[in-house]
């Protein structure tokens, strides 16, 4: 009777932490996107479906059912436009803003709290088994059409610019622009220092 009891107990408070969570990420994007008049419209954004859908599929690959995994994240691919492999490890408060055409490849990491815009590719640049895609620490803003290849680190509080393409891993607090993506000063304190 008693493990019955602890069961439910233990039942009862993953749900309260799932409900938690998804409260969290409603109030994320209803915070971030000024776009929204009622956080009943989140409901509807693809961004939260991509999260929720990539959540369910992680937890299949961590149990190494891999095709149910990998079923999970074709078909939230074909319903939200935004591809993310199920090994791929999302922190929280993440915010695809449009969404359409992101890619986040298997051994990507995204840090709490970061805004990804739509078109940008978090991709490998080899074929090894290793680590090879980006690690976005927390609070990050990738903008739209941007690309970040192979096993780089983008440091905390970090923005990248439209269309650039990052090569190289990215120091806390930067602003990252161009092709190649070169590290741009955020004050005229550092542009001085930047052009001495």
């Amino acid at each position: 009777m008693l493990l019955v009891y602890n069961s439910n107990i233990n039942f009862l408070r993953r749900v309260i932490t799932i409900f938690k969570w998804l409260q969290n990420e409603i109030n994320n994007i209803a915070e971030k996107d000024p776009a929204v008049r009622f956080k009943i419209e989140v409901f509807l954004y693809p961004s939260l479906h991509a999260v929720i859908n990539h959540k369910i599929a992680h937890f299949f690959q961590k149990r190494k059912l891999y095709f149910l995994a990998r079923l999970i994240s074709q078909i939230s691919r074909f319903f939200t436009g935004i591809e993310i492999h199920p090994g791929a490890k999302l922190g929280n408060k993440i915010f695809f803003d449009h969404g359409m055409g992101i890619v986040i490849g298997e051994t990507a990491e995204i840090g709490d709290n970061c805004v990804i815009y739509h078109g940008v590719t978090l991709g490998g640049v080899s074929t090894s088994k290793t680590k090879r895609h980006p690690t976005l620490k927390e609070n990050v803003t990738v903008g739209t059409g941007a690309k970040l290849l192979g096993n780089i680190v983008i440091g905390k509080n970090v923005r990248i610019g439209a269309n650039s393409v990052v090569l190289r891993d990215v120091p806390d607090e930067a602003v990252a622009v161009g092709i190649p993506a070169r590290i741009i000063p955020k004050t005229e304190e550092d542009y001085y220092m930047w052009h001495i």
